[in-house]
């Protein structure tokens, strides 16, 4: 018998965040061995944005994280055994280059987790394109790519992206969707009675909180719950002062162990609505996380939510960017708890099919166990052509 895959997942990627858990599970739940060496440095840093991207801070966080570097160098120089993969997880581009050279120690290729490319995501979309600071970033996200077998995505839009901006080749890009947590999102039933949406996550630009103030405000629409804090904290604070919405109810922060609560309370959680390109090709955390939890989902119809939800069958789709499709979705909804039972056990369905972590890492799994039997195949032919060119052997 074979032995089982394993991978070593190495560097100052966040290992609390969902991302990481999702795919670190997953690969387990497959049979494949992980093998963790990890430093902390970018938990400490709730919003990377504003601030982060200062001289200052940034000089502070390269600090950490070479000491983070120079620990895991020295106290954890390697694992027993075989390696079929080294993977750099999210966010991948600063742990790039001493992971690939662990990589080569290794002789196993390198996993690069793009999910989030740091020049679209701190530069372009929140608003600082054309600074040195955005071409820094853009640099990381080049080397980590080029340096990159593997290159890990989270939806094909992503991939495609990644094509267009940067030139990578579609052979070496495999698709992991952002997936849920089914433990931490359980399914409940959905409330026949008074319905109220939820939204929860940082408050950036891609996720168009404009659009959801802009529903909230018109007569009629369901209650509406805001949670979450970050870089549009003031922008928030600023319009719930000028022309505070009556059916929205803001809530600046609650524990991640919290969430499942909120969702649970919640008659329909809202999406995304933003606008921007990278609004397009991503499906957010909170949408899988609704789904696995049963709840019916209204979000932004964009190519990259069309590869996981179909409008009518398991989620509302409205256009991105406007408000009064979003405010009569929701008064709709409200108003039929059928299509709400209807969409929420459709969205659980779809969350089984493609969003648990079994399901999220099967096309790593398939592409790390492909690479190895052709590894393992060379080794062979290798062998042959030796024993071939030494000829046969003589009786005496």
């Amino acid at each position: 018998m074979s032995r089982p895959l394993h991978v070593e997942w190495v560097g100052t990627y966040e290992r609390g965040y969902p991302r990481t858990r999702v795919l670190v599970d997953g690969l387990r739940a497959h049979g494949v061995r992980v093998s963790e060496h990890h430093r902390p440095v970018w938990e400490r840093t709730r919003h990377k944005a504003g601030g982060f991207l200062s001289a200052g801070s940034l000089a502070a966080s390269g600090a950490s994280w070479a000491r983070a570097w120079a620990g895991l160098l020295a106290t954890e120089p390697g694992t027993h055994g075989p390696v079929d993969a080294v993977i750099a997880g999210y966010p991948a581009q600063p742990d790039a280059v001493p992971a690939w050279l662990v990589a080569r120690a290794r002789r196993a290729p390198l996993v690069v987790d793009m999910m989030v490319s740091l020049a679209d995501t701190l530069g372009d979309d929140r608003g600082r394109t054309g600074a040195a600071a955005t071409r820094a970033l853009a640099a990381a996200d080049r080397t980590a790519l080029a340096l990159a077998d593997i290159v890990l995505v989270d939806t094909v839009a992503g991939g495609d992206f990644l094509v267009r901006r940067f030139g990578v080749s579609p052979a070496r890009i495999v698709v992991a969707l952002v997936g849920a947590e089914p433990g931490a999102f359980p399914p409940s039933p959905v409330s026949r009675g008074a319905c109220h949406a939820l939204w929860y996550g940082k408050l950036s630009p891609m996720h168009g909180l404009d659009v959801i103030l802009g529903a909230a405000r018109i007569p009629g629409t369901p209650p509406m719950r805001l949670v979450g804090e970050g870089q549009l904290d003031d922008w928030l604070a600023d319009e719930m002062e000028r022309d505070p919405p009556s059916a929205l109810e803001h809530v600046p922060w609650v524990p991640y162990e919290r969430l499942r609560d909120e969702v649970a309370a919640c008659g329909v959680v809202l999406g995304i609505f933003g606008r921007s390109d990278k609004a397009s090709r991503v499906v957010p955390n909170k949408v899988f996380q609704a789904m696995a939890a049963g709840r019916p989902v209204i979000t932004a119809d964009t190519p990259g939510i069309r590869e996981v939800l179909t409008h009518g069958h398991d989620a509302v789709l409205v256009p991105a960017g406007e408000s009064a499709a979003l405010a009569a979705a929701l008064i709709s909804l409200a108003a039929d708890p059928d299509a709400r039972v209807r969409l929420g056990a459709a969205a659980r369905a779809t969350y089984e099919r493609t969003g648990t972590p079994h399901r999220v890492v099967a096309p790593l799994v398939r592409a790390l166990g492909a690479r190895r039997a052709a590894r393992d195949a060379r080794r062979r032919d290798g062998v042959r052509r030796r024993r071939a060119a030494r000829g046969p052997r003589g009786d005496g």
